[in-house]
């Protein structure tokens, strides 16, 4: 998957997380994180590959934002896998 891919769908994954109150809170809850430091994170491929993880912990979550952005879920998988996610686990 090409970078400009994986940081497409890990921005889209952002806006859906910030559309959702729900979603949002969940979010902050769990990560600790608040909008400042998303802000100040944006960019970083870690912090991206962790947004698109949040999703893929949490199969309905990841269907909901396939469904949103018409993608397949396993094309977040790869964005994910493109952003480094999933490297030095073992599946």
């Amino acid at each position: 998957m090409l970078p400009e891919t994986a940081y497409s769908y890990a921005f889209a994954a952002i806006g859906h997380i910030m559309q959702n109150d729900d979603l949002r809170d969940r979010f902050m809850a769990l990560s600790g994180l608040s909008p400042e430091d998303i802000k100040e994170s944006i960019e970083d491929p870690a912090f991206l590959a962790s947004i698109l993880e949040f999703f893929i912990n949490h199969e309905p979550d990841l269907i909901n934002l396939a469904e949103d952005k018409n993608v397949a879920p396993e094309a977040i998988v790869k964005a994910w896998r493109s952003l480094g996610g999933g490297v030095g686990q073992e599946w």
